[in-house]
């Protein structure tokens, strides 16, 4: 009888300690999160600022491609050979010059998308360690679509990271 109640009591303390030792887990869709900052509006709009200029920049030299070319074609025909030739070549290098500016552009619209969303994510990032702390979650599970979370039936932090960021 006494090896049954030390048994027991055995059974009980390690219960115990197996319901207290399992960690806290929450998660939150952290692109939600970051596309509803306000600030994220203020770098969607500066993004898009940027992009209508260079493509402004490329509508034109493409106009002007498109009116040299025109103007060649119409000429041609009363240029010697090697004139047309280099009328060749220059158009072909103002398409090469286009197409390294669309390049030079779209790399430059990357750098600054990054540049403009690292603090906001940043910001967005301490504020959800932040809340899950304060509320003693050991681990926070990214729910975002795709990112590997297959079940999220815990604690869904968005609304009190919201809250912690003041929107």
């Amino acid at each position: 009888m006494r090896k049954i109640k030390i048994l027991l009591l055995i059974l009980c303390v390690t219960l115990s300690f197996a319901v207290h030792s399992q960690s806290k887990v929450a998660h939150i869709n952290s692109t939600e999160l970051v596309s509803s900052m306000p600030e994220m509006n203020e770098a969607k709009t500066e993004l898009e600022k940027l992009a209508k200029t260079y493509e402004n920049d490329i509508q034109t030299m493409a106009a002007e491609l498109q009116s040299k070319v025109k103007q060649y074609d119409t000429e041609a025909s009363t240029q010697t050979d090697e004139e047309n030739a280099r009328r060749l070549q220059e158009v072909q290098g103002m398409e090469q010059s286009i197409r390294q500016y669309q390049s030079q552009a779209q790399q430059e619209l990357q750098k600054k998308e990054f540049d403009l969303l690292k603090p906001i994510t940043e910001k967005a990032q301490a504020a959800i360690v932040k809340v899950a702390k304060a509320q003693g979650f050991a681990y926070v599970l990214d729910s975002t679509q795709g990112q590997g979370v297959i079940l999220a039936d815990g604690k869904d932090l968005l609304e009190d990271v919201k809250i912690e960021l003041g929107f």
